[in-house]
């Protein structure tokens, strides 16, 4: 009961100015919408803030050193994570302050109630999972351990993470040799990707409600 209370108490809670412009500024950091331009706008992407580094003969920039892949390779790719996770947690943290997360959960409580029965505040999380598995992640543990949501919202929300993450740049990136041949457009197969998840994520809460009524001792907790 007082997990409910807590998210209830957060989506009627008062938003400010500032709430409304953080959450605008981190909704536009993380989906990657301004990741392909070449001015001042660039400046507003998470990708573009962390930057790059390394290369391998002045061409494609890369941390792949010779011989390919292997244990010195996974330890590099390991260490880039932690700038991410870092700046992540850093304009998380000054977003929250500002009121963000309390404008995400009055913003998406009515689309996330019905697409999976998860409070809004997941709406962040929601986003960054565009084009960063780590940072919605890192943002799904964030609110559970704050108590913003419950056990059964971080396993349905991690289910819908879990399957296709980082739907666009992993459908661009990793899909690149197969976008040529498709019969579809990108935008039709990302969306695919997208309704997938939630049917997915609705799967995952299907069986949670019925083993809650199996088990009403679990749903008590």
């Amino acid at each position: 009961m007082e997990k409910r209370s807590n998210v209830r108490s957060l989506s009627e809670a008062k938003v400010t100015w500032k709430g409304w412009l953080s959450l605008l500024f981190i909704i536009v950091c993380f989906s990657g919408v301004f990741a392909h331009q070449d001015n001042f706008l660039r400046a507003f992407d998470f990708t573009a803030l962390l930057g790059e580094f390394g290369h391998t003969d002045g061409a494609k920039v890369a941390l792949q050193g010779a011989g390919g892949s292997g244990a010195r390779e996974a330890f590099i790719v390991a260490l880039t994570m932690v700038p991410t996770t870092m700046v992540a947690q850093g304009l998380i943290e000054v977003c929250q302050h500002l009121g963000a997360i309390t404008a995400a959960g009055k913003l998406f409580q009515p689309f996330f109630r019905f697409l999976m029965g998860v409070p809004g505040v997941v709406g962040l999380a929601f986003v960054s999972s565009f084009t960063s598995s780590d940072v919605a992640a890192f943002m799904t543990k964030n609110m559970a351990d704050e108590k913003l949501i419950t056990d059964d919202h971080r396993t349905i929300f991690a289910a819908y993470q879990y399957a296709g993450s980082a739907t666009i740049n992993n459908t661009i990136g990793s899909g690149a040799a197969l976008l040529p041949i498709s019969l579809l457009p990108v935008g039709i197969i990302i969306a695919l990707i997208i309704v997938v998840k939630f049917i997915g994520a609705n799967f995952v809460r299907l069986y949670l409600v019925w083993h809650h009524r199996r088990h009403p001792e679990d749903a008590a907790e």
